[in-house]
């Protein structure tokens, strides 16, 4: 790591009454070169392997100190292992699951301006696949754990880190597997899911810190128009892409109701007591009445929030015909929806063919794990919103206003989708917590030439140990 990278660190970490002013030079540089080591090494599922990563990762483990009894590496296949290391505490509480995956989407070469699997820093930021979506946040828990155990930190529960395959792909899902065949690794009083929240920005300037404590429901849907076909000489009206498109654009145009529950109702009320704008007047319509119309229509221009208040559903895949002299026989669309909690991928699917609004509009539940196409989706509602511990909240809050002051901590629902699923269903309350800053307005989590601010991974890094630290100090 260069000498200006260590001192846009220092500059970005304020100190924290009774810890070190700032975060180590040696834990940065360590937390740079398995940044870097895991950006290199390609996880996607077509070709990758998490397997190599978490085998990396391992070795680090125990050069730095931890017993090899203490650090697995499991799974089904062999692409796809999960890590799971363990900081032994005191034992006085139950343990804490730090969780994360390893695993990244996707990303052709020809479509980014940089090679997707080498770490590039230029203009202030850290470009490659997933330096946002979330290697970041993996060599984050790795060097954090790394310093505490040097440093002798004994906390007062045992402190577990997954770093796991498949939660992009849904294929051999990790934390599904060690949940079902090694429990024992991994189970918990609670969950930390890196996955997620993490500190808003704006323009570069923090507005709010969100522990999420709920998530969207995810379930993808399978359009279907099947047609006789025929020759393109003859003037056929009836042709399936057609019916599909025509379908598609009254979807384009339907907004699901907009709906509030505990965790966003708790959100934008700590948003409309920190805002006394315009935007204020708005918020308050809102929490009196999701349903008014104005309100929500100015609130839902943001794309974050738009997203907290309705349950949203998209055309991502789109498959027609068989010749370019054929009228199409069949033409497709897949649709992925996230679904506010409350409502199942049933209700979902049932009033997609209300909006669709044509019988010749097959819908059909596709399952994200195996692919396996049903005519009816599950009934199952979305993950249950965990409680606001505060035991989870309260060090995050002291934390949090040492490196941000005046930001407020804010209560969030996730609006994509993670493991959290599979710990909570567990029985393992689970809460997304990050300290990486981004802008709203660059979210490229999964998109081209993904990305990451400097600035932001060094301040990430002291926020998480900070954390776990404050997380497992008893008074």
């Amino acid at each position: 790591m260069t000498a200006r990278f260590v001192g846009l660190a220092l500059a970005a970490v304020s100190s924290l009454a009774g810890a070190a002013a700032s975060v180590p030079e040696n834990n940065e540089r360590l937390a740079f070169d398995i940044f870097k080591q895991l950006i290199e090494i390609n996880t996607t599922d077509s070709v990758g392997s998490v397997s190599q990563a978490s085998e990396a990762l391992r070795q680090r483990l125990l050069k730095a100190g931890f017993e090899s009894k203490d650090v697995a590496v499991v799974g089904p296949s062999e692409r796809k292992k999960n890590l799971v290391v363990r900081l032994h505490g005191t034992g006085l509480k139950r343990p804490v699951l730090i969780l994360g995956h390893l695993d990244v989407v996707e990303a052709p070469r020809a479509d980014w301006t940089t090679d997707p699997f080498e770490l590039v820093e230029k203009d202030g930021y850290f470009y490659g696949r997933g330096t946002q979506d979330l290697k970041s946040g993996d060599a984050i828990a790795v060097a954090s754990l790394i310093r505490l155990l040097q440093e002798g930190f004994k906390p007062d529960r045992d402190v577990i880190l997954a770093l796991t395959a498949g939660q992009e792909s849904f294929k051999d899902n990790g934390t599904k597997w060690l949940i079902e065949q090694r429990r024992d690794l991994i189970d918990a009083e609670f969950v930390l899911n890196m996955d997620g929240a993490g500190v808003l920005a704006d323009h570069g300037r923090p507005t709010t810190v969100r522990v999420d404590a709920a998530e969207k429901l995810y379930a993808d849907f399978r359009l279907t128009v099947v047609k006789p076909g025929g020759t393109t000489a003859l003037p056929v009206s009836d042709n399936a892409i057609y019916h599909l498109a025509q379908g598609l654009a009254r979807l384009e145009h339907y907004r699901f109701p907009a709906e509030l529950n505990v965790v966003t109702r708790a959100y934008f009320s700590r948003l409309a007591e920190s805002d006394d704008g315009p935007k204020s007047a708005d918020l308050r319509g809102l929490l009196a009445d999701p349903s008014d119309s104005t309100a929500t229509v100015r609130i839902s221009r943001d794309a974050i929030n738009d997203a907290l208040l309705h349950t949203i559903c998209a055309p991502t895949r789109l498959e027609a015909g068989h010749a370019n002299n054929a009228l199409p026989q069949m033409a497709s669309a897949m649709v992925n929806c996230r679904i506010l909690p409350g409502h199942s991928a049933e209700e979902i699917r049932t009033t997609l063919v209300d909006v669709l609004s044509d019988s010749q509009i097959e819908v059909a539940y596709v399952r994200e794990f195996d692919g396996r196409v049903f005519a009816r989706a599950p009934d199952e509602v979305a993950m249950a919103v965990a409680p606001l511990r505060p035991d989870v909240v309260r060090p995050l809050e002291r934390v949090a206003a040492a490196l941000w002051p005046a930001v407020p901590v804010i209560p969030g629902m996730s609006i994509g989708e993670s493991d959290a699923v599979w710990t909570a269903a567990a029985g393992m309350p689970t809460y997304a917590v990050s300290g990486l800053a981004i802008d709203r307005d660059d979210i490229r989590s999964h998109g081209r030439d993904e990305r990451l601010p400097v600035a932001s991974f060094y301040k990430g890094l002291e926020f998480f140990y900070q954390y776990i630290r404050a997380l497992t100090t008893s008074p």
